[in-house]
């Protein structure tokens, strides 16, 4: 009951504010739906063949949106704000709060703050939150750091911290024909984040190759 409540009371928000601005304030609203042969999120498999859809709005430096996907048990709910600069020389930094609610019995409510800064090619996210862990709720950390180049190619390292444990690498490839993006990526993860189980049962670290399109309009 928490976890709907702050579920409906999260999209409310969003949605109204959304709304609003797109109605009365000047700035771009996006649109995006998209689908991945596997929906895998900082190095953790959420699910095989998953549907996604959501809404941005930005002004200035200010951002916000909603973003959701098929999970199997329900949706995962994604709602963010933030505020970002960046300057002529390359450089970059924001702050903002991002809420993953669900509608279904998939996964409890997680709340963080993020960080990021950049410069050129290279960023670095820093997020720290709670996971309400239904009913025990545990503090986490993640860092993650990008390279990403003018070709289409990128490369990301992700650990996570404090209550949470793991760590992950991507490597992928991202493009747009006739206004539709594509991307292929190959991700390893440490046997805390992965699905997979040796001979004897056991966690082991894990690999995939995972497909993407989206479109935004």
């Amino acid at each position: 009951m928490k976890g709907l409540t702050r579920l409906g009371m999260m999209m409310t928000i969003c949605v109204s504010a959304l709304a609003s601005m797109s109605a009365y304030a000047e700035g771009e609203v996006s649109y995006n739906v998209g689908f991945a042969s596997e929906y895998y999120y900082r190095g953790i498999l959420q699910k095989d063949s998953s549907a996604s859809a959501g809404i941005d709005y930005g002004n200035g430096g200010f951002s916000a949106g909603v973003w959701t996907a098929d999970v199997g048990d329900g949706l995962e709910v994604d709602g963010f704000f933030g505020y970002g600069v960046e300057t002529e020389q390359g450089f970059s930094a924001s702050l903002g709060f991002t809420g993953y609610y669900y509608t279904g019995e998939f996964d409890d409510t997680y709340e963080e703050i993020n960080l990021n800064f950049g410069y050129k090619m290279v960023s670095l996210e820093y997020s720290v939150g709670e996971w309400d862990g239904f009913g025990a709720e545990e503090d986490y950390d993640f860092v993650a750091l990008t390279i990403e180049g003018d070709n289409g190619f990128y490369g990301k390292y992700g650990s996570f911290g404090k209550d949470f444990d793991g760590e992950y690498i991507e490597i992928g490839y991202g493009t747009t024909i006739a206004e539709i993006d594509f991307g292929v990526s190959a991700i390893f993860n440490s046997d805390e984040l992965s699905d997979e189980m040796d001979d004897d049962g056991d966690p082991t670290e894990g690999e995939a190759i995972i497909f993407t399109i989206s479109k935004s309009f």
